[in-house]
């Protein structure tokens, strides 16, 4: 270890309070080599702390150039793909608040919107009109006010906009989705398309995810395009974490009074002749939908609504500890 005469010494001692234990000198003659440890810092707090870094140190003495490498420690990201055999199923709703819930429950969470053709997440999270930009030709994670950042589509294109792309296009611009600077995040949560295209097997075999969610309502033919999903997975080798009954039961604001429009208890049978299991039920609740569609997902507060998403995220985060 260097003396505190040395130069070494009194340069990091000058830079202690700005770099807080994150950089790592050497001087040669009238050079200062600087290691800064950048982990889990956003691209552009990096650059910032590097610029302060490097000002602070041209003004020790005897020193005339300084050179700052940045160095960072990968964070092991973990992806749970949250999918349904077809549309209108609730799959992007469930995907928001599954990804607030864990969040809130301690875990860094990222929300990738794959939904390459129909994305709604940006809405969801309530940051529609902001667009995603880039550092070192990697997208930027766009921050939301429910602490989960994002990267959509829907952040890429103007809004309304039609994407008519083929599966290659399509495929490619969901590697750019998850190849970005997500060194702050520790769960990715994937809002997957619909069905069982080509986003579907470019998820599964290049990015292999750790588990899949299945969402679907409790109707007969809901029913039968999950099991083609769950099907997917499983014949890739993606563990099934459970199945997810969303629209089940209908609370009328008026009289209170409960209905089944959907049939009830669908999913949670078909769980268990599918031998996977079951996370739980969303019930078709009016408040549900305008929070959702006012950015403001019931997750995200804790009334009576934000209840069985966190039921949800508890057992999804219990799996991913066990896993």
């Amino acid at each position: 270890m260097a003396s505190a005469s040395t130069p070494a010494a009194a340069l990091d001692a000058l830079l202690g309070p700005i770099a807080a234990g994150r950089a790592t000198v050497r001087v040669t003659g009238d050079t200062a080599s600087i290691i800064l440890d950048v982990t889990g810092l956003p691209p552009a707090a990096r650059d910032a702390l590097e610029a302060d870094v490097k000002a602070t140190a041209m003004t020790a003495p005897g020193i005339a150039s300084v050179r700052v490498a940045q160095t960072s420690e990968r964070v092991q990201q973990r992806i749970i793909a949250v999918a349904s055999g077809k549309g209108g199923v609730g799959k992007s709703t469930l995907s928001a608040n599954l990804a607030i819930a864990l969040a809130r429950a301690g875990r860094k969470v990222g929300m990738i919107d794959a939904d390459i053709y129909g994305p709604s997440q940006p809405r969801l999270l309530g940051v529609e009109g902001i667009k995603a930009e880039a550092h070192d030709k990697k997208l930027v994670p766009v921050a939301t006010p429910h602490g989960v950042p994002l990267l959509s589509m829907g952040q890429l294109v103007p809004g309304g906009q039609a994407i008519a792309w083929r599966g290659p296009m399509a495929a490619g611009a969901l590697t750019q989705l998850v190849d970005a600077h997500w060194q702050m995040a520790d769960t990715l949560v994937v809002d997957m398309p619909p069905g069982t295209g080509d986003v579907q097997l470019t998820m599964i075999q290049k990015h292999k995810p750790a588990g899949a969610v299945i969402v679907s309502t409790p109707q007969d033919l809901a029913l039968i395009d999950a099991t083609r999903a769950i099907d997917l997975f499983v014949k890739a080798g993606v563990p099934i974490i459970g199945l997810v009954e969303n629209m089940a039961g209908y609370c009328c604001p008026h009289c209170g009074g409960m209905s089944d429009p959907f049939g009830a208890g669908g999913a949670e049978a078909k769980s268990q002749a599918l031998g996977i299991p079951f996370l739980g039920r969303i019930p078709l609740t009016i408040d549900i939908r305008t929070a959702s569609d006012a950015g403001t997902p019931p997750a995200a507060g804790n009334g009576a609504e934000a209840e069985p998403f966190q039921t949800i995220a508890a057992q999804v985060g219990d799996w991913l500890l066990r896993n």
